[in-house]
């Protein structure tokens, strides 16, 4: 079985390579990480592979904005 479809089916996650791992749910999976702007704290939305989105002042604001665009939030600290 090669390795694109052990990603889509059953899979054991400690056998991903760094390739997998990053693309593994792109589109669908965002997460929010404390991130310090101008001297005050902030939200900073990245998407599942480290790409910036947005930056919230707050962490239910950058949450909201997550799940409003139909993806599932993670907190990353």
């Amino acid at each position: 079985m090669d390795n694109e479809t052990q990603v889509q089916g059953s899979f054991d996650i400690r056998h991903l390579s760094a390739d997998q791992l990053a693309k593994l749910g792109v589109s669908q999976i965002a997460y929010v990480k404390p991130v310090v702007l101008n001297g005050a704290l902030a939200f900073a939305i990245h998407a599942a592979d480290g790409t910036p989105m947005a930056v919230a002042e707050n962490r239910d604001v950058a949450v909201a904005a997550i799940q409003q665009h139909e993806m599932l939030a993670t907190l990353v600290h």
